[in-house]
C-alpha cells in the first residue's frame, strides 16, 4: 500500500508537470527505536539551500525537480549523517527510504538528541497521534521548562488530572487512587503507603523521568483492574559519547521561614532512622519523648546525572545512564484540628505542625544493543523518602475534649511526634527482539517496599490553659482516661512483588498486526504495629514543663513493681506467652509485647490477551481485543479493636473476560477521531479489606472485609484530535463509565466516627467532557529553529457523577445507613482546569523561558456521610506558579520558581451538622485544616560538563 504522502506528491506532479519535472519522496526510519518513523529529521539537496524536514510519520518530499542527478544529505542531531545520490526522472516519483542510526556524536548533539527524540513536547504529540489508545503525555523537556520536580507535579498538568493538596493523591477524570494504576516502564509498581493503592508519584524525581503518560482508555495490555487510567513513568535512557551534569539549588517556604523547627529525636538530616534492629520496648526505655532542635528551614537540593556508550565490534553497544539526587523541604502549618461526627469529640482551634521532608533517589540504567534486532535493558531504582512531623494541638489553651476529666471546655492539649520512612527498591530486566514479521518484547520486575512509622510519640494534657496564667503553682496535668492516651507507636509494612510481561507481535502485512501477550503478578504484604502506653500512677499528675517531658519519663520514675515507688508504668496490649498453652505470660506491664495488630495479604494475577491492529485504507484503524484474567486475593488478619471477630481471613478468586475495542479514524493527515469501548474491573486494596484501624490525631480510618470481590466497569470514550503543528493541538472528548458495586470511603455514624470502606450501592455513573488546546502565538525566527516564542495551553474537564445508595448495609462486622437515595461519587471533582503561558525568546546562546502555570479543582466529596451525618468536603483550590528557566548557555542554567502564589486556604469541612458546616481534618490530608501552605521560592543552578 502506497504511503499517503507519496500518492499526494504523485498526484500533483503528474497533474501539471508530468512531462517536465520529477519528485523525490520517502521516509526516515529510526534504527535506534525498532524502525519507528524518525520525525523532524533534516533533508537537504547538497549544493543548494533547498531543504525540508520529515513530518510526524517520518515522511519527506521534494517536488518540481528538473530531471538529473541530485545528492541528498540526511541528518539528525546525534545520528550518523548520510549522503545518497538520487536520479530524478521526468514524470516520476523517486522513492528513497533512509534508515538512520546513532553516531558517537559530540556531547551537545547527544543531549539534544535525547530531548528531541523522547522527551520533547513535539515528539510526545507524535506519540499521542500514533497511539492505539487514548493517551496523553508530558516529557522531560516540559518538566524542565516548568521546573516540575516529580511525577505527581507532571501528571497534574495533563487534562482531566488534579492533585490533592496536602497529600500525594492524584485524581484522573475526577476518580481517585483506587481507580488508577501506576506502572514504571510498563511494569506494575507497589504502594509505599498503607492507605493507598498506588505509589506516591512525588517520589519520582524529574531526573529519572523521560516522560509520564496517562492512558485514559483501556487496552488489553493493561491489567484488568483499570478504571480512570494507567499512569506510566518511562525512565530516562542514554545513547552517546558521554556526559555529566550537576545541579544544586535552594528554596524557602514563606510560612516556614524564620520558624524554630523541631524534629523527632533519633532521625537524620538525610531522612534515615537507624534503630529498626532494636526491640521497640528497648527504644521506649532508652530514648526520650521530647522533640529536639531541628534544622534551619532553608531547603536544599542537589544531584547529578551521567551517561556513556561503549561501542564494540559487530555493532554491539553498551549504554549506561545513572542519576542520583537529594532534596528536602520545610513546611509550617497553623490551623484547626477538629474531630466531629454526630457531635464534637475534640477540637483544637489553634494548632501548629512542623514538617521536615527528604527524598533520596538513585537510578542506574543499562542498555545493551546486540544488533539492530536485539537489545536488552536493565533498570535499578532506589528511593528513600521521609516525613518528620511535630504537631502541637491546642496551643492557645482552649482545646476541647468531650471526654476530658478536668475540663471539657478548655485546656485540652496534645503533642504528636511522628516519623515515616519509605524505602523502595525497583529492579527491571527487559528485552526486545525483532524478526522479519515477528517482534518479541518481554520484561520481568522485582519490587520491594519497606514502609516504617517508628516510635511515634503522642502525649495528651489537660489544664494547658494554666501555661498562660503566670502562676507557677498551677500546671497542666496528664490526661489519662486510658493507659494509651500517652503512647509510643511502631508500625511496619513490607511489600514484595514479582511481575512480568510478554508481547509477541506478528505482522503478516502492512494492514494487519496481531499481538499475543501475557502478564503475571504476585504481590505479598505483611503489616504489623505495636503500641506502648504510659499508665500515669497518680491522678491529676502535674507537668511542670510541657516542653521537657523527658524529665518525667525517666527510668527513675518508672514503677518497677506494683508496691514500689514510681510515677508511671509502661503497658502493652498483647503479652508474650511463656507457656505452650498461653496461660502464662510475661505480663502487660513493663514488658515487651507481641504485635497489637497484624495482617498478611496476597494478590495473584495471571492473564493472557490477544488483539489485532487492522488498517482499513489510509484512514481507519481498528484494534479489537480480549483479555482473560485470573486473580486470587486473600487476606488474614488479627486486629485487637474487633475482639474475637478481629481474627479471621477472607479470600476471593475468579476468572474474568474483558473485551475492548479501540477505533481511530484519520479525518485528515493531522486530525483523528477516536472511539473506545471496554469492560474492566476494580479490585479492592488490602487497606480497604483489613479491619485494622489507623488512629490519627483527630481521625480514624480502617478497612472492611466485606468489600472483597470486584466491581465491573463499562468504559466508553469518544475523542477528537487536531494536531495543528508539531507542537500545537486542539482536542475534545466525552466519556462515560458505569461502575457496578462501587466502593466508597464512608464516615460511620457512631461514637468513634471511624472512616471505613463499603460497597455503597448497585451502580455509579460518570459522564464527562474534556477539552485541550496548545497554541503558539508568536514564533521565533527560522534561524532559531522556528520555535514558539509565546505559547499558551489550556485544558478543562467537567464531570457529572451519580451513584445510588443502599438505605442500609448490614455487614458481617460493620453496619451503615444513608439518609439519601443517591450521591456524587466520593473523590470526584465536577470541574478541573489547567492552564499555562510560556514566553521563550532566544538571544544567541541565551534562551530564557518564563512560565505562568495555573490549576484549579472544584469542591469534591472526601468521605461520604452516613446515618444523619453529612459528607466531608474538600474545598476546591486554585494554584498559580511562576517559573523562570534561564539557559545562559548550552551548558549553564539558572532557574527560579515561585510556587503557590495565590496561597489559598486548605479546608475540609463536614456538611449539615446541627451547628452548620464544621471544619474537620481528613485521613487524606494533614493533621490540621484551614491553613495556608505558604509560597515556595526556589533557585537552582545547573551545569552540564
Amino acid at each position: 500500500m502506497r504511503i499517503f504522502v507519496l500518492l499526494t506528491i504523485l498526484f500533483f506532479t503528474t497533474l501539471g508537470f508530468a512531462q517536465n519535472t520529477g519528485s523525490i519522496a520517502g521516509k526516515l526510519i529510526d534504527k535506534e527505536y525498532n524502525d519507528e518513523p524518525l520525525a523532524f529529521g533534516n533533508v537537504l539537496i547538497k549544493g543548494t539551500t533547498t531543504g525540508t524536514t520529515s513530518d510526524f510519520d517520518g515522511l519527506y518530499g521534494f517536488e518540481n525537480l528538473s530531471p538529473g542527478t541530485y545528492v541528498l544529505v540526511f541528518s539528525f542531531v546525534g545520528y550518523e549523517p548520510k549522503e545518497i545520490t538520487v536520479e530524478v526522472i521526468a514524470g516520476k516519483v523517486t522513492e528513497v527510504n533512509v534508515p538512520m542510526s546513532a553516531s558517537a556524536a559530540s556531547l551537545d548533539e547527544v543531549v539534544i538528541t535525547t530531548t528531541t527524540r523522547k522527551e520533547s513536547e513535539a515528539a510526545l504529540l507524535l506519540d499521542q497521534k500514533k497511539a492505539l489508545e487514548i493517551k496523553q503525555s508530558i516529557g522531560a523537556e516540559e518538566l524542565s521548562r516548568k521546573v516540575v520536580s516529580n511525577a505527581a507535579g507532571a501528571v497534574a498538568k495533563i487534562s482531566g488530572v488534579s492533585k490533592q493538596e496536602g497529600s500525594s493523591n492524584v485524581y484522573v477524570r475526577g476518580l481517585g487512587d483506587r481507580y488508577q494504576n501506576t506502572t514504571f516502564n510498563g511494569l506494575s509498581l507497589p504502594s509505599n503507603d498503607i492507605n493507598k493503592k498506588n505509589i506516591d508519584l512525588d517520589l519520582f524525581a524529574s531526573d529519572i523521568i523521560e516522560n509520564v503518560s496517562i492512558s485514559k482508555a483501556y487496552s488489553t495490555r493493561f491489567y484488568g483492574d483499570f478504571s480512570a487510567g494507567n499512569v506510566d513513568i518511562s525512565s530516562k535512557d542514554y545513547k552517546g559519547n558521554g556526559f555529566f551534569d550537576f545541579e544544586v539549588g535552594s528554596s524557602i517556604n514563606t510560612n516556614a521561614s524564620g520558624k524554630n523547627f523541631v524534629k523527632s529525636e533519633g532521625t537524620s538530616y538525610f531522612g534515615y532512622y537507624n534503630r529498626y534492629d532494636n526491640n521497640p520496648f528497648a527504644i521506649v526505655l532508652s530514648h526520650g519523648i521530647d522533640p529536639v532542635e531541628g534544622y534551619t528551614p532553608v531547603a536544599i537540593n542537589f544531584g547529578g546525572s551521567f551517561g556513556k556508550s561503549f561501542n564494540f565490534k559487530n555493532g554491539e553497544r553498551l549504554s549506561i545512564y545513572g542519576t542520583g539526587s537529594f532534596n528536602n523541604g520545610f513546611e509550617y502549618r497553623r490551623g484547626v484540628t477538629t474531630d466531629y461526627t454526630n457531635v464534637e469529640k475534640k477540637s483544637f482551634e489553634d494548632s501548629e505542625e512542623y514538617e521536615y521532608t527528604t527524598q533520596t533517589t538513585a537510578m542506574l540504567g543499562l542498555n545493551f544493543k546486540v544488533d539492530s534486532n536485539n537489545s536488552f535493558r536493565f533498570n535499578s531504582l532506589f528511593i528513600n523518602s521521609s516525613s518528620d512531623k511535630v504537631g502541637y494541638f491546642g496551643i492557645d489553651g482552649l482545646g476541647r475534649n468531650r471526654d476530658a476529666i478536668s475540663n471539657t471546655d478548655k485546656g485540652f492539649y496534645q503533642m504528636n511526634v511522628q516519623f515515616n520512612q519509605n524505602l523502595i527498591y525497583v529492579n527491571q530486566l527487559m528485552g526486545k527482539h525483532n524478526f522479519e514479521t515477528l517482534d518479541l518484547d518481554w520484561a520481568v520486575g522485582y519490587n520491594l517496599v519497606n514502609a516504617h512509622e517508628p516510635d511515634r510519640k503522642r502525649i495528651s494534657l489537660e489544664n494547658y490553659d494554666t501555661v498562660f496564667d503566670n502562676d507557677p503553682s498551677t500546671n497542666p496535668i496528664f490526661y489519662s482516661n486510658v493507659d494509651f492516651d500517652n503512647q509510643r507507636y511502631f508500625q511496619n509494612i513490607d511489600d514484595e512483588e514479582l511481575n512480568s510481561a510478554l508481547n509477541l507481535a506478528y505482522t503478516p502485512n502492512e494492514a494487519l498486526k496481531f499481538n499475543f501477550g501475557y502478564n503475571g503478578r504476585t504481590k505479598e504484604r505483611s503489616f504489623d504495629n505495636n503500641r506502648y502506653g504510659y499508665d500515669i500512677i497518680g491522678s491529676q499528675t502535674q507537668v511542670s514543663d510541657p516542653n521537657a517531658l523527658n524529665n518525667f519519663f525517666t527510668l527513675d520514675n518508672l514503677q518497677v513493681n506494683p508496691n514500689g515507688n514510681g510515677l508511671y508504668t509502661i503497658k502493652v496490649f498483647r503479652p508474650i506467652p511463656t507457656s505452650a498453652d498461653g496461660n502464662q505470660t510475661l505480663g502487660t506491664t513493663n514488658r515487651p509485647g507481641l504485635s497489637e495488630n497484624t495482617y498478611q495479604g496476597t494478590l495473584e494475577v495471571y492473564a493472557g490477551y490477544v488483539n489485532a491492529e487492522i488498517k482499513a485504507g489510509d484512514k481507519w484503524l481498528f484494534v479489537p481485543g480480549v483479555r482473560v484474567e485470573s486473580f486470587t486475593q486473600d487476606i488474614s488478619y488479627d486486629v485487637i479493636n474487633q475482639g474475637n471477630e478481629g481474627v479471621g481471613s477472607r479470600a476471593f478468586s475468579d476468572v474474568v473476560y474483558l473485551p475492548s475495542l479501540n477505533i481511530k479514524y484519520s479525518l485528515t493527515e493531522d486530525q483523528n477521531l477516536r472511539f473506545s469501548a471496554s469492560q474492566t474491573i476494580s479490585l479492592p486494596e488490602f487497606k480497604e479489606v483489613a479491619p485494622f484501624v489507623y488512629e490519627g490525631v483527630s481521625q480514624r480510618i480502617g478497612g472492611n472485609p466485606d468489600v472483597l470481590g470486584y466491581s465491573e466497569i463499562l468504559n466508553l470514550d469518544l475523542k477528537y484530535e487536531w494536531f495543528m503543528s508539531k507542537s500545537e493541538i486542539v482536542s475534545a472528548a466525552v466519556f462515560y463509565k458505569q461502575i457496578n458495586d462501587p466502593i466508597n470511603q464512608v464516615v460511620a455514624f457512631d461514637a468513634t466516627g471511624t472512616q471505613r470502606f463499603f460497597r455503597t450501592g448497585n451502580q455509579a455513573q460518570v459522564i464527562g467532557f474534556e477539552a485541550e488546546v496548545r497554541k503558539n502565538i508568536i514564533m521565533n525566527s527560522a534561524e532559531d529553529n522556528d520555535t514558539a516564542k509565546l505559547s499558551v495551553g489550556l485544558n478543562a474537564t467537567y464531570i457529572h457523577t451519580e451513584q445510588d445508595l443502599y438505605e442500609s448495609i448490614d455487614g458481617s462486622l460493620f453496619d451503615v445507613s444513608f439518609r439519601n437515595d443517591s450521591e456524587e461519587l466520593q473523590g470526584a471533582s465536577p470541574f478541573i482546569v489547567n492552564a499555562d503561558i510560556n514566553y521563550s525568546p532566544t538571544f544567541g546562546n541565551y534562551k530564557p523561558a518564563a512560565n505562568l502555570i495555573f490549576s484549579y479543582f472544584s469542591d469534591r466529596i472526601d468521605a461520604l456521610g452516613s446515618g444523619q451525618l453529612g459528607n466531608v468536603i474538600e474545598k476546591g483550590l486554585p494554584n498559580l506558579d511562576f517559573v523562570l528557566q534561564n539557559k545562559i548557555s548550552e551548558k549553564f542554567e539558572i532557574n527560579f520558581a515561585a510556587r503557590n502564589l495565590l496561597n489559598p486556604t486548605v479546608q475540609y469541612f463536614r456538611e449539615g451538622t446541627s451547628v452548620g458546616d464544621v471544619l474537620v481534618t481528613s485521613p487524606n490530608g494533614k493533621d490540621v485544616t484551614n491553613y495556608e501552605r505558604g509560597i515556595d521560592l526556589s533557585l537552582q543552578l545547573k551545569y552540564k560538563f
